[in-house]
Formats: structure tokens, C-alpha cells, sequence
């Protein structure tokens, strides 16, 4: 019998895999009664994911963003937007990595593809938000802990 719980594991740990896959999440944990299965991965080589994050507490009210915006562009333009990059699910999103630091990024500042230029918290998940190409940030288009939805424009590269 013990067999076969490995078996089912396995499977459940693929299946885990791939829902990270389709939901483009950084880690999923399942637990039930004394089992606890716990699948992680990094989004990319140049931004690995905070491992710690996941424990923190989420951040506290938002304060004044610590780095001005462009003009807002209404939304239906920055959609339309090629270098426009979208949330991958519904959260909230925090521009930098803990409450008091810096954020990942500012309006001006040369990205990378793949660097980390937010945070969206999703079921007590931290998930790394990776840029979509290299270039330089023309718009930041979400507060600091403001609840995003998925498809939602975030950012501006250009």
C-alpha cells in the first residue's frame, strides 16, 4: 500500500508542475491531514524568486509611491501597447520587494528581459513579475498594493 502512495504523489506532483506552468505561479503547496507537498520554481535565470517571501506578512497600507509616474494612459492605449506588460493573474501587486525598500524599478530606468520589475501577491504567494523585453520603463501603471486584475496593463517598455 505504501507503493501506491508514492505512485499518487508523483502524479500529484507533476500535475502540481504543470498548474504552475498554466497559472504562471512561483510555488503551490498542498497539504492533507499529514502529508504536505510543496512544488517551487524560479521564473528566470536573472531574477531568481525570494524564497523567503512566501513567509512575510503582506505589506501594510500603501504609502505615497516612491517613484513618480508618467501620465496614466487610458487603459484601452496601454493594452494596445507592444511593449506593454500584463498581469499573468489576479493579486495584488507591489512594487518593491518589502515595505521601506526601493522599488524594482522607475520610470527611465533600462529593464532587462526577464528581470523582476514587480510583485503580485496571489493566495499568500509572492510571484516575481518578469519584463517581457529589454528596454526602458516609459510608464508604471499600478499603485503600490493595489489589487490588479489578470490581462491588466502594468508597465510600459519600451
Amino acid at each position: 500500500m505504501r507503493n501506491d502512495n508514492k505512485k499518487f504523489d508523483t502524479a500529484l506532483i507533476r500535475d502540481l508542475a504543470v498548474l504552475l506552468d498554466e497559472t504562471n505561479l512561483s510555488e503551490i503547496e498542498l497539504e492533507h491531514g499529514d502529508t504536505r507537498i510543496r512544488v517551487a520554481r524560479q521564473l528566470s535565470i536573472n531574477a531568481p524568486v525570494n524564497m523567503a517571501a512566501p513567509q512575510q506578512a503582506a505589506p501594510g497600507p500603501a504609502e505615497a509611491p516612491a517613484a513618480p509616474h508618467a501620465s496614466a494612459a487610458p487603459a484601452a492605449d496601454a493594452a494596445s501597447h507592444p511593449g506593454t506588460v500584463t498581469s499573468p493573474m489576479v493579486g495584488t501587486a507591489y512594487l518593491s520587494p518589502e515595505p521601506g525598500t526601493p522599488p524594482f524599478i522607475q520610470v527611465g530606468d533600462k529593464v532587462s528581459e526577464g528581470q523582476t520589475i514587480l510583485i503580485i501577491e496571489a493566495m499568500k504567494t509572492m510571484n516575481h513579475i518578469p519584463s517581457t523585453k529589454a528596454g526602458v520603463v516609459k510608464q508604471i501603471l499600478v499603485d503600490d498594493a493595489q489589487p490588479v486584475e489578470f490581462g491588466e496593463p502594468l508597465i510600459i517598455v519600451e
